[in-house]
Protein backbone atom coordinates (compact mmCIF):
# COMPACT_ATOMS: atom_id res chain seq x y z
CA UNK A 1 0.00 0.00 0.00
CA UNK A 2 1.34 3.37 -0.77
CA UNK A 3 2.15 5.89 1.57
CA UNK A 4 0.57 9.03 2.50
CA UNK A 5 2.44 11.77 2.09
CA UNK A 6 2.52 14.35 4.67
CA UNK A 7 -0.22 17.06 4.47
CA UNK A 8 1.62 20.47 3.41
CA UNK A 9 0.71 23.83 5.13
CA UNK A 10 0.35 27.12 3.38
CA UNK A 11 3.14 28.73 1.86
CA UNK A 12 2.79 31.86 4.30
CA UNK A 13 5.77 33.97 4.78
CA UNK A 14 6.65 36.89 7.52
CA UNK A 15 7.12 36.98 10.98
CA UNK A 16 4.88 36.67 14.63
CA UNK A 17 5.70 39.22 16.85
CA UNK A 18 3.73 37.33 19.49
CA UNK A 19 3.13 38.48 23.43
CA UNK A 20 3.81 35.11 25.14
CA UNK A 21 1.77 34.07 27.83
CA UNK A 22 3.12 32.98 31.21
CA UNK A 23 2.84 29.49 31.26
CA UNK A 24 3.43 28.63 27.32
CA UNK A 25 6.65 27.10 26.29
CA UNK A 26 8.29 28.60 23.52
CA UNK A 27 7.94 25.17 21.50
CA UNK A 28 3.99 25.41 22.00
CA UNK A 29 3.80 28.80 20.95
CA UNK A 30 5.02 27.68 17.52
CA UNK A 31 3.26 25.17 17.08
CA UNK A 32 0.18 27.18 17.92
CA UNK A 33 1.20 29.65 15.27
CA UNK A 34 2.23 27.33 13.16
CA UNK A 35 -1.36 25.37 13.01
CA UNK A 36 -2.88 28.92 13.54
CA UNK A 37 -1.64 30.04 9.85
CA UNK A 38 -1.97 26.34 8.53
CA UNK A 39 1.95 27.11 7.95
CA UNK A 40 4.28 24.84 5.95
CA UNK A 41 7.09 26.20 7.83
CA UNK A 42 7.41 27.72 11.10
CA UNK A 43 10.34 28.67 14.05
CA UNK A 44 11.18 31.11 16.50
CA UNK A 45 14.15 33.35 17.13
CA UNK A 46 15.33 32.87 20.82
CA UNK A 47 13.65 30.91 23.79
CA UNK A 48 11.65 32.65 26.00
CA UNK A 49 11.18 30.08 29.43
CA UNK A 50 7.77 29.16 30.64
CA UNK A 51 7.85 31.46 33.61
CA UNK A 52 8.26 34.32 31.32
CA UNK A 53 6.27 36.70 29.36
CA UNK A 54 6.39 38.93 26.06
CA UNK A 55 8.39 39.30 23.05
CA UNK A 56 8.84 35.86 21.07
CA UNK A 57 9.37 36.79 17.21
CA UNK A 58 7.98 33.17 15.03
CA UNK A 59 9.51 33.10 11.51
CA UNK A 60 7.16 31.41 8.85
CA UNK A 61 8.13 30.07 5.79
CA UNK A 62 10.77 31.94 4.41
CA UNK A 63 11.78 34.11 7.20
CA UNK A 64 12.66 31.01 8.73
CA UNK A 65 15.64 32.23 6.48
CA UNK A 66 15.80 35.22 8.29
CA UNK A 67 16.04 34.17 11.57
CA UNK A 68 20.14 34.10 12.15
CA UNK A 69 20.00 37.96 11.96
CA UNK A 70 16.98 38.34 14.88
CA UNK A 71 18.65 36.30 17.35
CA UNK A 72 21.55 38.74 17.07
CA UNK A 73 19.26 41.76 17.54
CA UNK A 74 19.66 43.15 21.01
CA UNK A 75 16.84 42.46 23.40
CA UNK A 76 15.60 44.20 26.22
CA UNK A 77 13.91 42.98 29.60
CA UNK A 78 11.97 43.94 32.12
CA UNK A 79 12.45 42.07 35.43
CA UNK A 80 11.96 41.69 38.98
CA UNK A 81 14.28 40.45 41.46
CA UNK A 82 13.01 38.71 44.86
CA UNK A 83 16.09 39.24 47.54
CA UNK A 84 16.41 36.76 50.26
CA UNK A 85 16.59 32.87 48.73
CA UNK A 86 18.55 31.47 45.95
CA UNK A 87 16.95 29.07 44.15
CA UNK A 88 18.05 26.15 41.81
CA UNK A 89 16.66 27.12 38.55
CA UNK A 90 17.18 31.23 39.82
CA UNK A 91 13.50 31.43 39.42
CA UNK A 92 10.47 30.92 41.00
CA UNK A 93 9.97 26.98 39.45
CA UNK A 94 12.82 25.57 41.42
CA UNK A 95 13.60 24.72 45.48
CA UNK A 96 15.31 26.99 47.33
CA UNK A 97 18.75 26.31 48.06
CA UNK A 98 20.42 29.32 50.47
CA UNK A 99 18.19 31.95 52.30
CA UNK A 100 19.37 35.11 54.18
CA UNK A 101 17.31 37.76 56.24
CA UNK A 102 19.26 40.59 54.92
CA UNK A 103 17.99 43.01 52.31
CA UNK A 104 20.25 45.49 49.92
CA UNK A 105 19.33 48.72 50.39
CA UNK A 106 18.64 50.88 47.11
CA UNK A 107 22.24 52.85 47.18
CA UNK A 108 24.18 49.08 47.45
CA UNK A 109 21.99 47.71 44.23
CA UNK A 110 23.01 51.48 42.18
CA UNK A 111 26.65 51.21 43.48
CA UNK A 112 26.92 47.49 42.17
CA UNK A 113 24.99 48.03 38.67
CA UNK A 114 28.26 49.38 37.11
CA UNK A 115 30.10 46.08 37.60
CA UNK A 116 27.47 44.14 35.11
CA UNK A 117 27.46 46.56 32.58
CA UNK A 118 29.68 46.69 29.48
CA UNK A 119 30.93 43.27 28.61
CA UNK A 120 31.35 41.29 31.04
CA UNK A 121 32.01 37.34 31.94
CA UNK A 122 28.98 35.00 32.94
CA UNK A 123 27.90 31.61 33.62
CA UNK A 124 24.51 30.41 32.52
CA UNK A 125 22.47 28.69 35.14
CA UNK A 126 22.41 25.28 36.16
CA UNK A 127 18.88 24.65 34.59
CA UNK A 128 19.64 26.35 30.86
CA UNK A 129 19.46 24.83 27.48
CA UNK A 130 22.72 25.09 26.73
CA UNK A 131 24.47 21.59 25.48
CA UNK A 132 27.10 19.95 27.95
CA UNK A 133 29.14 17.43 26.22
CA UNK A 134 25.95 16.20 24.23
CA UNK A 135 23.49 16.72 26.92
CA UNK A 136 21.44 19.62 27.89
CA UNK A 137 22.21 21.45 31.26
CA UNK A 138 19.14 21.35 32.31
CA UNK A 139 19.00 17.30 31.60
CA UNK A 140 22.01 16.44 33.24
CA UNK A 141 20.74 19.23 36.34
CA UNK A 142 17.54 17.48 37.17
CA UNK A 143 19.41 14.22 37.52
CA UNK A 144 20.89 15.41 40.51
CA UNK A 145 24.39 16.15 39.05
CA UNK A 146 26.03 19.62 39.39
CA UNK A 147 26.89 21.02 36.08
CA UNK A 148 29.97 22.82 35.11
CA UNK A 149 29.34 25.03 32.78
CA UNK A 150 32.26 27.57 31.72
CA UNK A 151 31.64 31.45 31.91
CA UNK A 152 30.99 33.23 28.56
CA UNK A 153 31.15 36.70 27.44
CA UNK A 154 28.26 39.12 27.31
CA UNK A 155 27.41 41.81 26.52
CA UNK A 156 24.94 44.59 28.12
CA UNK A 157 24.00 47.45 27.06
CA UNK A 158 21.97 49.48 29.79
CA UNK A 159 21.17 48.42 33.20
CA UNK A 160 18.60 50.52 35.16
CA UNK A 161 16.97 50.31 38.28
CA UNK A 162 13.29 51.06 38.10
CA UNK A 163 11.39 50.04 41.03
CA UNK A 164 12.25 49.34 44.46
CA UNK A 165 9.21 47.70 46.36
CA UNK A 166 8.59 46.97 49.83
CA UNK A 167 8.77 43.51 49.82
CA UNK A 168 11.80 42.96 49.44
CA UNK A 169 11.99 43.24 45.67
CA UNK A 170 13.60 45.69 43.07
CA UNK A 171 12.76 46.18 39.37
CA UNK A 172 14.98 46.20 36.63
CA UNK A 173 15.25 47.17 32.66
CA UNK A 174 18.52 46.03 30.86
CA UNK A 175 19.18 46.09 27.16
CA UNK A 176 21.70 43.17 26.44
CA UNK A 177 22.90 40.87 23.98
CA UNK A 178 22.79 37.43 22.25
CA UNK A 179 23.54 35.09 24.85
CA UNK A 180 22.36 36.84 28.12
CA UNK A 181 20.77 34.97 30.86
CA UNK A 182 18.66 37.34 32.97
CA UNK A 183 18.02 34.59 35.76
CA UNK A 184 22.00 34.41 36.35
CA UNK A 185 21.84 38.54 36.86
CA UNK A 186 19.75 37.75 39.68
CA UNK A 187 21.84 35.09 41.08
CA UNK A 188 24.93 36.63 40.70
CA UNK A 189 23.65 40.58 42.02
CA UNK A 190 22.46 38.37 44.99
CA UNK A 191 25.37 36.56 45.95
CA UNK A 192 27.48 39.90 45.79
CA UNK A 193 25.80 41.87 47.69
CA UNK A 194 25.31 38.92 50.45
CA UNK A 195 21.76 38.35 50.30
CA UNK A 196 21.22 35.63 47.57
CA UNK A 197 18.09 36.52 45.21
CA UNK A 198 16.25 35.15 41.89
CA UNK A 199 13.66 36.08 39.18
CA UNK A 200 10.14 36.85 40.58
CA UNK A 201 9.10 37.73 37.04
CA UNK A 202 10.94 38.24 33.90
CA UNK A 203 9.22 39.99 30.56
CA UNK A 204 11.27 40.29 27.20
CA UNK A 205 9.66 43.78 25.48
CA UNK A 206 12.01 43.96 22.65
CA UNK A 207 13.90 42.31 19.86
CA UNK A 208 15.15 44.33 17.66
CA UNK A 209 14.51 45.31 15.35
CA UNK A 210 11.02 44.77 16.33
CA UNK A 211 9.07 46.83 19.03
CA UNK A 212 5.96 46.56 21.41
CA UNK A 213 3.88 48.15 18.66
CA UNK A 214 4.97 44.82 16.57
CA UNK A 215 2.96 42.72 19.56
CA UNK A 216 0.18 40.43 18.64
CA UNK A 217 -1.19 38.19 21.06
CA UNK A 218 -2.29 34.25 21.13
CA UNK A 219 -6.31 35.94 21.52
CA UNK A 220 -5.45 38.23 18.69
CA UNK A 221 -4.82 35.70 16.51
CA UNK A 222 -7.41 33.48 17.01
CA UNK A 223 -10.28 36.16 17.00
CA UNK A 224 -8.73 37.07 13.52
CA UNK A 225 -8.39 33.04 12.33
CA UNK A 226 -12.46 32.33 13.69
CA UNK A 227 -13.80 35.31 14.32
CA UNK A 228 -15.12 37.01 17.31
CA UNK A 229 -15.05 34.38 20.10
CA UNK A 230 -11.85 33.08 18.60
CA UNK A 231 -13.10 29.42 18.87
CA UNK A 232 -12.92 27.16 16.03
CA UNK A 233 -16.53 26.26 14.95
CA UNK A 234 -17.29 22.22 14.20
CA UNK A 235 -16.13 20.94 10.73
CA UNK A 236 -14.16 21.82 8.30
CA UNK A 237 -11.83 24.86 9.23
CA UNK A 238 -12.34 28.44 7.00
CA UNK A 239 -10.16 29.03 4.21
CA UNK A 240 -9.96 32.37 4.72
CA UNK A 241 -6.73 33.71 5.88
CA UNK A 242 -7.11 37.32 4.96
CA UNK A 243 -7.59 38.38 8.58
CA UNK A 244 -5.09 36.63 10.76
CA UNK A 245 -2.26 37.39 7.17
CA UNK A 246 -2.82 41.38 8.14
CA UNK A 247 -0.78 40.27 11.52
CA UNK A 248 2.31 39.08 10.32
CA UNK A 249 5.81 41.66 9.70
CA UNK A 250 7.05 41.56 6.37
CA UNK A 251 10.14 38.99 6.24
CA UNK A 252 12.26 41.83 5.22
CA UNK A 253 11.86 44.02 8.38
CA UNK A 254 14.56 41.21 10.07
CA UNK A 255 17.10 42.85 7.49
CA UNK A 256 17.14 46.39 8.40
CA UNK A 257 20.10 46.17 9.67
CA UNK A 258 22.28 45.38 6.59
CA UNK A 259 22.70 47.58 3.86
CA UNK A 260 19.60 47.74 0.84
CA UNK A 261 20.74 47.04 -2.87
CA UNK A 262 17.03 47.70 -4.89
CA UNK A 263 16.96 45.66 -8.02
CA UNK A 264 14.77 45.94 -11.51
CA UNK A 265 12.29 43.37 -11.66
CA UNK A 266 15.05 42.06 -14.83
CA UNK A 267 18.35 41.73 -12.32
CA UNK A 268 15.72 40.25 -9.57
CA UNK A 269 14.93 37.49 -12.12
CA UNK A 270 18.69 36.72 -12.56
CA UNK A 271 19.63 36.81 -9.04
CA UNK A 272 16.86 34.22 -8.54
CA UNK A 273 18.61 32.07 -10.90
CA UNK A 274 21.93 32.43 -8.51
CA UNK A 275 23.77 34.80 -10.98
CA UNK A 276 25.20 37.90 -9.62
CA UNK A 277 23.88 41.47 -10.89
CA UNK A 278 26.16 45.01 -11.09
CA UNK A 279 24.73 46.91 -8.48
CA UNK A 280 23.42 50.29 -9.97
CA UNK A 281 22.53 53.76 -8.14
CA UNK A 282 24.26 57.07 -6.97
CA UNK A 283 24.27 55.18 -3.32
CA UNK A 284 24.65 51.62 -3.86
CA UNK A 285 27.61 50.24 -1.97
CA UNK A 286 30.80 48.77 -3.46
CA UNK A 287 31.67 46.56 -1.14
CA UNK A 288 29.47 44.51 1.63
CA UNK A 289 30.09 41.51 3.73
CA UNK A 290 26.34 41.04 3.25
CA UNK A 291 23.62 42.97 1.83
CA UNK A 292 19.78 42.75 0.89
CA UNK A 293 18.36 42.83 -2.22
CA UNK A 294 15.06 44.10 -2.47
CA UNK A 295 12.69 44.25 -6.21
CA UNK A 296 9.17 46.62 -5.50
CA UNK A 297 10.13 46.03 -2.27
CA UNK A 298 10.17 42.70 -1.90
CA UNK A 299 13.10 40.90 -0.35
CA UNK A 300 14.89 38.64 -3.12
CA UNK A 301 18.19 37.35 -1.60
CA UNK A 302 21.08 38.24 0.64
CA UNK A 303 24.11 38.48 -0.63
CA UNK A 304 27.56 40.00 -0.93
CA UNK A 305 28.53 43.02 -2.75
CA UNK A 306 32.17 42.63 -4.23
CA UNK A 307 33.64 45.04 -6.22
CA UNK A 308 30.26 46.69 -7.52
CA UNK A 309 28.47 43.22 -7.80
CA UNK A 310 26.00 41.51 -5.90
CA UNK A 311 26.39 37.99 -5.35
CA UNK A 312 23.55 36.20 -4.18
CA UNK A 313 23.80 33.58 -0.89
CA UNK A 314 20.70 32.96 -0.34
CA UNK A 315 17.42 33.52 -2.39
CA UNK A 316 13.89 33.74 -1.40
CA UNK A 317 10.72 33.05 -3.12
CA UNK A 318 9.03 35.77 -5.26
Amino acid sequence: MARRGKKKGRPVSGWVILDKPVGMGSTEAVSKVKWLFQADKAGHAGTLDPLASGMLPIALGEATKTVPYVQDGAKVYRFTVAWGEERSTDDLEGPVTKTSDQRPAEAEIRALLPKYTGVIMQAPPQFSAIKIAGERAYDIARSGEAVDIPEREVEIGRFDLIEMRPEGQTVFEIECGKGTYVRSLARDMGCDLGCFGHIAELRRTEVDPFTPEDFVTVAELERARFGADGQPVEGPMPMDFSAIDDLVVDTGAALECLPQVALSDDAAHRIRLGNPVIVRGRDAPLEAHEACATARGRLVAIGAIEAGMFRPKRVFAG
